[in-house]
């Protein structure tokens, strides 16, 4: 189980976030300052932290760089200003990741999910030579698995040759063409409508909004590409 701090203020969305990791599994520690998080993280075990920036006694960047001259673990920042000088300024303290209020739920837990994945496969482990990574999605040659926030997900063998080839080809954008003579390993005639239907399938997997993908864009008029994340 894994323990995450959360530390914000507001009591109500303080217990937002907590009902809502809690009911992931994860073991979710409350602070509602930014001295009272330090104190958290002294006696705990922390995997990530999600840390809003407005708050009394030490703010969230403040709170940061004290953390940050100690620990590596990943850190979200919330925080109701959207101004991208105000995420680079977060990011430049410190912070992994940035979620500007109001925010959905679901959306923050699956940015924790991705952070203590990296945090825990990167951060503490030996990357394997037969892994490939975006992200929260590890692919596993060898093993022929895919994992998407530290979840395994069912592909069948198309799905993950195309994601295989996709993702051994990160930024590079792959023709309709290109893609079904790699992975059918023939002429790619009338290629265009099985290609895009396996795409739609992947998509419906590995990303949280299909319609807006992260990881698997289209490049209208030229094919497709996996982005490095």
């Amino acid at each position: 189980m894994y323990n995450v701090l959360v530390c914000d203020d507001d009591s109500a969305i303080l217990e937002s976030i907590r009902i809502y990791l809690d009911n992931e599994g994860y073991n979710v520690i409350t602070a509602v300052d930014g001295e009272q998080a330090l104190e958290r993280i002294n006696g705990n075990e922390i995997h990530c932290v999600v840390l809003d920036i407005m708050m009394p006694k030490l703010d969230g960047l403040k709170t940061t760089l004290k953390i940050r001259e100690e620990h590596n673990f990943p850190i979200i920042l919330l925080s109701a200003k959207s101004e991208d000088t105000d995420k680079i300024t977060g990011l430049s303290f410190g912070a992994d990741d940035y979620v500007t209020k109001p925010f959905n739920p679901l959306e923050l837990v699956a940015r924790v999910k991705s952070q203590i994945r990296r945090y825990v496969s990167l951060g503490s482990l030996e990357l394997k030579k037969s892994q490939l990574i975006t992200g929260g999605i590890i692919l596993d040659t060898d093993a022929k698995t895919v994992t998407v926030d530290g979840s395994e997900v069912k592909f069948t063998a198309m799905e993950f040759k195309i994601l295989e080839y996709l993702m051994q080809n990160m930024g590079r954008v792959l023709s309709s063409s290109q893609i079904y003579e790699a992975v059918w390993n023939e002429p790619s005639y009338s290629s265009e409508k099985t290609v895009t239907v396996h795409i739609k399938n992947i998509r419906d997997k590995i990303e949280i909004n299909p319609k807006n993908p992260k990881y698997l864009k289209v490049v209208y008029g030229l094919g497709y590409k996996c982005e490095k994340i």
